[in-house]
Parts: C-alpha cells; sequence; structure tokens
C-alpha cells in the first residue's frame, strides 16, 4: 500500500496536477473543480477510489493489517525506508514496525527464585509433615477409661478457665527385651504389669500452680468392675487391693477408674512408661540431678552414690527410680519421696535447659518421649503432648508442688501395706476438686475460680487477668442464697465409710438440727451413701449461682470449711451428706491438725499436708535421707 501511494504521488507529479486532481477512467483526466479541494479529501479518494474496469477487493480491518504485514515481509533492508532522519508521517500514515528492545532476563530469574523458595517450603512443610506422622506412630494409644458407665472431664470456672488431671503412670513390665536386661525377673514377662509409680498431676486453670498428688504402690482401695475394651474380659470389683494391680485389670483405663472412685476427680489424661523410657527419656534431657544426705548403696536396685549432688541418667536414672530399700525407713514411702524429687528436677530441666530450644536436642527429646510414651486417645498426637507441654511451661517452677497421699497403716497387714487416711486424704482431693493450690505462696482459695490468665478454647491461656491490670476485668458479682427457710437441703447418713456400719438416725438427728437454725425446708434423704468427710453437695451445671450459695449458706451454718461445698451431677438440690468425720453431736466436730502416720498433718490450720512435706520445683536443697542399713 505505501509503494503504490508512492506511484500515485510520483505520477501526479508527472502531469502537473501537484495532487489536487482526481483519477476518472483510464485517461486520467483532470477535475478542473479538483483544484480547490482539501488535499486530505484527495488522499481520501485515493485511499477509497479503485482504478476504473476493475473490482476493488473486499478487506476488512484483519486483512488490511495483514497485507502490511506481508507487503513489509517482502521489502528488503535495502528497501526499507529510512525512517531515522524522516519527518514524522502525515496523519492518516502508518510508521513501520521498530525492532523490539530485547528482553531484561532478571523477571525470568526472579520467577525461578520464587519458584525454587516456594518448593523449598513446601518440602520443609512435607517433611515435617511426615515426621509428626512418624512421631505420632511411634505412640501407643489405649482407652482412657475402662469402669462402668461415663466419666466426665474437668468443668471450667467461673472465668471460663480449665483445669487439667493427668495421671502418670510407671510400670514395672518385663516385656521386650530392653525391659528385661534393666528390670531383671526375666520369668515375670508376658505376665500382668502393676504399675508401681502412680502420680496424680493436677494443673490449675489459671496456670498459676501445679500439684502432684503420689501414692504407695502397696495402699488399699477398692478397684472396681473393669471391662477390658480389646478382648471384653470384665474383671470385678475388688473392695481391698493394692492400687498398683488395678493395670492388670484390663490396662491403664482401669487404673485411671480406680482413682476415679478413690478421689472423685475427673482424669482427663493418662501417660504411662516402662523401663526402657525412663532410661530414654533420662538420656534424652540430659540427666536429671539428684541430692543424697548420705553415701548410699542399695544392692537390690544397683544404685550406689556418695553423699551430694549427682546427676542421674540412663539406667542409674532407673535405678534411683527404684531404690526402695536404701531411702528413709526402707518401705516404699520412701521411694515415693524419691520418686517426687526425680520427676521435680525433671521439669525444671526441662523448663530451664537447652531441650526445647536447641533442634537437635528437642528431635532427641521427640524420639525419646513418643517411643517410650503409652497416652490415653486424647493425647494420642504430638501436637496436642506440645500444647500440653506448652501448657505446663506456664507453670512457674516454684509453684509445682509435690506431695504423698496422707496414709495410716493398714489394720489388716500393718508392716506391710497402708490406706488412704480418710480424714486427711479426702481433704487433699477436695482441694484438687476446688481447684484450691496446696501451698501458701499468695493463693487464696479463690485462686481456683477466677483470677489469672484468660483460658482459650483448648484451655490455654491468653493475656489478661489477675496478673495483667490492662487486661483485668470486673469480677462477677457473688450470688445471693435464698432465704433459710426456703432452702430445700436433703440430709444423708454416709457415716457408713469404708465398711463401717453407719450410725442410726444420724441424718434425723442433723435435720431437726438444721430445722432449729432456721432451714424448715430441709429434709431426711434415705438415698445411701457413704463419705470420709461431711460435704454440703449442689447441682452442677445449672447456669444458676443460687445453687452453690444455698449450699454454703448450709456449710457456714453448720460451721463446715469451704472446701466440704462440692458440685455434683447425682442431686437435684443442696445435699448435705454426713461423713465418718462427724459420728455424733449437734456441733461438726473442730478437726484436729495432724493425722494419721503418713499424712504429715499439723500446721496450716489444718491443712492435709504438712509444709514440710511438699516437695516444690525451688526444694533444690533438700536431699534424700538414706537408710542407715543402707550406707556406707
Amino acid at each position: 500500500m505505501y509503494m503504490r501511494r508512492s506511484r500515485i504521488r510520483e505520477e501526479r507529479a508527472a502531469d502537473g496536477t501537484g495532487g489536487t486532481g482526481d483519477i476518472a477512467g483510464s485517461g486520467g483526466t483532470a477535475d478542473p473543480e479538483g483544484a480547490g479541494r482539501d488535499r486530505s479529501e484527495d488522499t481520501a479518494e485515493l485511499r477509497t477510489t479503485p482504478p476504473a474496469g476493475t473490482v476493488p477487493p473486499q478487506r476488512g480491518p484483519d486483512d488490511t493489517e495483514q497485507h502490511l504485514a506481508e507487503a513489509s515481509s517482502q521489502t528488503s533492508p535495502s528497501q526499507a525506508p529510512d525512517t531515522s532522519s524522516s519527518p514524522p508521517s502525515p496523519p492518516g500514515t502508518r510508521r513501520s514496525r521498530r525492532a523490539r528492545p530485547p528482553k531484561k532476563r532478571w523477571p525470568r530469574i526472579l520467577a525461578w527464585t520464587a519458584g525454587s523458595l516456594a518448593f523449598v517450603i513446601a518440602a520443609v512443610a512435607v517433611a515435617g509433615w511426615l515426621y509428626i506422622r512418624h512421631l505420632d506412630g511411634n505412640l501407643t494409644k489405649e482407652d482412657l477409661y475402662l469402669g462402668e458407665g461415663e466419666m466426665e472431664g474437668s468443668q471450667p470456672n467461673a472465668a471460663g478457665q480449665t483445669p487439667i488431671n493427668i495421671l502418670l503412670l510407671g510400670t514395672d513390665s518385663r516385656d521386650g527385651a530392653a525391659n528385661q536386661d534393666l528390670g531383671g525377673a526375666v520369668d515375670l514377662a508376658g505376665g500382668p504389669q502393676r504399675a508401681d509409680t502412680q502420680i496424680l498431676l493436677h494443673v490449675a486453670a489459671d496456670r498459676s500452680n501445679a500439684t502432684l498428688i503420689s501414692i504407695p504402690r502397696d495402699t488399699q482401695v477398692t478397684i472396681p468392675t473393669c471391662i477390658d475394651s480389646d478382648t471384653g474380659e470384665e474383671y470385678p470389683e475388688m473392695e481391698s487391693e493394692s492400687i498398683n494391680l488395678s493395670l492388670s485389670h484390663g490396662g491403664p483405663g482401669c487404673t485411671v477408674a480406680t482413682w476415679h472412685e478413690l478421689t472423685d476427680i475427673p482424669i482427663d489424661h493418662f501417660m504411662m512408661v516402662d523401663f526402657a523410657g525412663v532410661v530414654e527419656m533420662a538420656d534424652a534431657v540430659g540427666g536429671v540431678p539428684v541430692c543424697v544426705e548420705d553415701n548410699v548403696r542399695d544392692p537390690d536396685s544397683g544404685l550406689e552414690l556418695t553423699a551430694g549432688d549427682h546427676v542421674v541418667e540412663g539406667e542409674q536414672a532407673l535405678q534411683w527410680l527404684r531404690t526402695r530399700h536404701g531411702f528413709e525407713d526402707g518401705s516404699d514411702i520412701g521411694r515415693t519421696k524419691a520418686q517426687q524429687m526425680y520427676l521435680s528436677n525433671m521439669v525444671t530441666q526441662l523448663q530451664n535447659g537447652t531441650s526445647l530450644t536447641d533442634p537437635g536436642q528437642l528431635m532427641n527429646l521427640a524420639e525419646a518421649a513418643t517411643n517410650a510414651l503409652t497416652v490415653d486417645h486424647g493425647l494420642g498426637g504430638v501436637t496436642r503432648l506440645y500444647d500440653l507441654g506448652e501448657d505446663l511451661r506456664q507453670v512457674p517452677s516454684d509453684r509445682i508442688n509435690m506431695v504423698t497421699m496422707p496414709w495410716l497403716r493398714d489394720p489388716e497387714n500393718p508392716e506391710v501395706t497402708v490406706i488412704p487416711d480418710p480424714v486427711k486424704a479426702e481433704q487433699l482431693f477436695s482441694l484438687v476438686r476446688e481447684d484450691i493450690p496446696i501451698d501458701e505462696q499468695g493463693a487464696d482459695e479463690g485462686a481456683g475460680e477466677g483470677g489469672g490468665q484468660e483460658s482459650g478454647p483448648d484451655g490455654g491461656q491468653e493475656s489478661g487477668g489477675a496478673g495483667d491490670p490492662g487486661g483485668a476485668e470486673e469480677p462477677t458479682p457473688e450470688a445471693t442464697a435464698d432465704p433459710a427457710e426456703q432452702i430445700a437441703v436433703a440430709v444423708r447418713n454416709g457415716t457408713g465409710y469404708d465398711g463401717a456400719a453407719p450410725v442410726d438416725s444420724r441424718a434425723s438427728v442433723i435435720t431437726d438440727e438444721l430445722h432449729r437454725m432456721g432451714f424448715a425446708s430441709a429434709f431426711t434423704d434415705v438415698t445411701p451413701a457413704a463419705e470420709a468427710t461431711t460435704t454440703v453437695l449442689y447441682p452442677e451445671n445449672t447456669g444458676d449461682d443460687t445453687a452453690r450459695a444455698n449450699a454454703e449458706a448450709v456449710a457456714t451454718a453448720l460451721g463446715l470449711p469451704g472446701s466440704a461445698v462440692r458440685a455434683s451431677d447425682t442431686v437435684l438440690q443442696p445435699t448435705l451428706v454426713i461423713g465418718a468425720d462427724w459420728l455424733d453431736g449437734t456441733s461438726y466436730p473442730e478437726q484436729e491438725d495432724g493425722g494419721g502416720e503418713g499424712s504429715g498433718g499439723g500446721g496450716g490450720g489444718g491443712s492435709p499436708v504438712d509444709p514440710d512435706d511438699i516437695i516444690s520445683g525451688d526444694s533444690s536443697e533438700k536431699c534424700m535421707a538414706v537408710n542407715p542399713f543402707y550406707t556406707w
């Protein structure tokens, strides 16, 4: 097209039209009126009027573009017009296309880099996911509860914070070569397992403190009916049996049921470890510090240490945990205290050491822990164990308190077995149920009801609360009790505890006393009951705090401690259960300080535990007493 227009201009110049004439037919006769027309009109006619006698081709816009492209491609470099110094093309014409500049390389480099980085991130994520799956596969999972009926979990307090109760178990299993080498007694391999170490870990709802309660393995308790979930075998109830045998009644779920029967504390999870697991865990954390007052040598466990501080790991850690005769009076009580020291120092080691921050040590610990542990299905995942660990890390080490359950010598076999102290043990269990700390470090009885940090959906903590003035909320107003004459309190006779015969007409006597005090609606309830200590129950989950206020009013009128008031899902109104601690009279007897031989009672205004018997995370200065017959 460009060449055809140039040729037409040359022909006009040759015949003298000066570019103002028009082409008509084959002779090219000049238009006499053409001189006065605008040049742009001439150009338009040249662009649109074909020669006479020809049929113009029909082209659309795409055809024109294709024609220009073909013409351009047929023009050799030498024939191409020089536009470097030519004036701008007139309106209505097209410039020839310029050559494209070379593409820059950095966008492609950036794209490749971003793609590679995304691949690496995806690969790491997949590897991490596979590793978590691997660790999950290491864990052994079993059912949490094998007792009859159902066991409810821990309930949140008024601030929405939920405590955690975990049963920690150590077994004497000889299954596997490693356990046989460490535990000896190869003939026991394949036989019933026993849970020689049993510790209940209670983590406060506001994560401000933790309480660990150990129980001697030879404590005589009621082992409830349990059903093995794998075989369907039913194990009948045993009224008086060593608690360590509960593990052989279907597994750890029966030990959980036994603790629930004994304490009325909801157990949320369990964690169980065998001999080999103890060794692996001790090695993974780099050893656990312990201390003895004198040289000790116990030929039964193999432990031999000089007086002072030591770091035990591997097989020596297992020897420490199994030593019975070498500590204190040579009974199982001394071993229990040694286990408490070990566990307390191990927790401190984890909180203050590098195992949780050094990737290599953390992986070793993760491998050791998951290989060593048997857990309930609720903890059957590494992420859940990690979340639990984060909850535990919030507890200050000096508020981790360990204590042995108050006990008495068993009248049936006083030299070998023990029984729970019916008064002091129940008081301790009541503190746990009410989420009240056993220490006195500025934590009042209301700690379990509110302050501290706010809980997330899974019980984890968020900022705010008592320790954060900026996030503190106004306390919820306390509910007001109904007038005494309107409180319909049921009175039950629970004095027949632990097989003892109930006191005749005990409920009627106290009902009459309540009438005298103004509780005109009180009545005697003949529902069978048995309690070590007197309690006032109120219906839980009613959404109305008046029920609790009414129960507290009854307790106050009778002179009962605040710990006697408990929520229950088995009552419909305030219910007074008279326990074995109130066998006669109409005035609740003043509880003596102190208790049985193992209660450590005394001081603390009737506290179930002697403060000197509490092993805390800051008790590093305490050393284990050594049996004088096992020193050198």
